[in-house]
């Protein structure tokens, strides 16, 4: 998958984005070295970092509910939260500029909670004899911890799917040893992203299991998909439809010097 680095659509400054990478750095360096401030009688980094990640089963059981919310803030290592801070910096600040920062904190949270619920429902469809590895080890993922912003980061890509499809998202794409770089329309990354998910999410089903929660990724996808809509501004709902109305009236020359087209025509 590329690496995206830069992407065109505008926004103002990103206030909620970069609080919300501040404050996952603070909680990954917490646990990397003083982890029993985070976690009060933690022994390690690991034990602070299961007793704040999501367990499946435990969800089910109406147990640790906090979980779903702490485990959006504790990442497994430094490719991990680089990785989620990356893609969060660059397609947050346009999203949270299109809803607002109060709508968008509400929507990255609640895309968020989505995705561990699309996760725990996926496990459900695992059949039973493929929870055990041939190596005779225990892959079940209803005891598995999850962690990671990357399901509300999911969502957070889908709003910019729906607010921005025709800006440009450049990315490297590492061939062997040499790096690729392409700039591509946002739609097409992202979808290229989503199908990718969707491919390892549908062979994780028939117990080929990796470390990434790929149904994770597809629930906070749809859902920030079907939130989206709704969770735009609506003063920037009402620009967008007295620019479409006028544009078709009048037509683009005459809208020249009222609105700037970017800041406009790329919202859906």
């Amino acid at each position: 998958m590329g690496l995206p680095i830069l992407q065109t659509a505008p926004h103002r400054r990103p206030v909620v984005t970069i609080s919300i990478i501040v404050i996952n750095f603070i909680v990954f360096l917490m646990l990397l070295y003083y982890p029993s401030l985070i976690v009060p009688g933690a022994l390690s980094t690991f034990d602070a970092q299961r007793e704040l990640a999501m367990t499946p089963i435990e969800i089910v059981r109406g147990e640790r509910l906090w979980t779903l919310f702490t485990a959006m803030f504790v990442h497994g290592d430094w490719a991990h939260i680089l990785g989620n801070m990356l893609f969060l910096f660059l397609f947050g600040g346009p999203v949270e500029s299109a809803m607002g920062r109060k709508r968008y904190l509400l929507f990255y949270f609640l895309s968020g909670l989505f995705a561990d619920l699309f996760h725990i429902l996926s496990i459900a469809f695992i059949p039973p004899e493929y929870l055990a590895s041939a190596s005779g080890y225990i892959v079940n993922p209803w005891v598995t911890p999850t962690l990671g912003a990357s399901g509300a980061i999911s969502g957070v890509m889908a709003a910019y799917l729906v607010y921005y499809p025709k800006s440009k998202i450049t990315a490297i794409y590492p061939i062997w040893i040499i790096p690729l770089i392409l700039v591509l329309p946002a739609w097409a990354f992202i979808l290229i992203w989503f199908l990718m998910q969707l491919i390892f999410g549908l062979i994780s089903l028939i117990g080929v299991f990796s470390s990434v929660a790929f149904w994770a990724h597809i629930g906070g996808f749809l859902s920030g998909i079907a939130m989206a809509p709704l969770f735009l501004d609506p003063r920037l709902k009402a620009l967008i439809r007295e620019y479409k109305h006028l544009l078709e009236r009048y037509g683009k020359m005459f809208l020249s010097g009222m609105y700037r087209e970017e800041d406009v025509e790329d919202y859906y």
